[in-house]
């Protein structure tokens, strides 16, 4: 069965919890890199931890939960080797895995309910790549991710 790195911040606990029971319930392996609390704490630690545990195959998906799920999807899109989608139907997570090949789910638990959440990551985790043409996009992701290695720093960083 999949193996499932999930994280969140001090909005998205409680949903996390959830989830986390909902995956167990079903058979998915989960590993939970926190927050283990509603005590404030900053997202980008736990996307980039998720994150993390994806690119080097510690985990075969990724699932993460703040506020709006906007945050953490930019920070787990920071680490190469993660496509990482903020999904608020299960239209657009069964797309991001069928079309982009969507390896981590960002979740907002401000604006979708626990049914909501549960029928999007339903979706998601049902879903697989279609590949075909697909492929050829998903294959300019990664050499996006490979340019930006090479470069030695980020556009963040140059900007600074």
């Amino acid at each position: 069965m999949t193996s499932i790195a999930l994280g969140a911040d001090h909005a998205g606990f409680p949903l996390k919890e959830e989830l986390k029971a909902w995956l167990g319930a079903r058979g998915y392996g989960v590993v939970d890199f926190g927050t283990q609390s509603a005590e404030s704490v900053d997202y980008p630690d736990f996307g980039a931890a998720v994150a993390t545990a994806v690119a080097a195959g510690k985990a075969e998906r990724g699932v993460l939960v703040c506020g709006t799920g906007i945050g953490m999807v930019m920070a787990a899109n920071k680490v190469p080797g993660v496509r990482a989608a903020a999904c608020t139907d299960a239209y657009t997570a069964r797309m991001s895995r069928e079309h982009n090949d969507a390896n981590v789910l960002a979740l907002g638990a401000r604006v979708t309910g626990r049914d909501a959440a549960i029928e999007i990551l339903d979706a998601w985790l049902g879903a697989a790549f279609a590949g075909g043409r697909h492929a050829r996009r998903v294959a300019k992701l990664a050499e996006l991710d490979r340019a930006r290695l090479g470069a030695g720093e980020s556009a963040d960083a140059a900007a600074r």
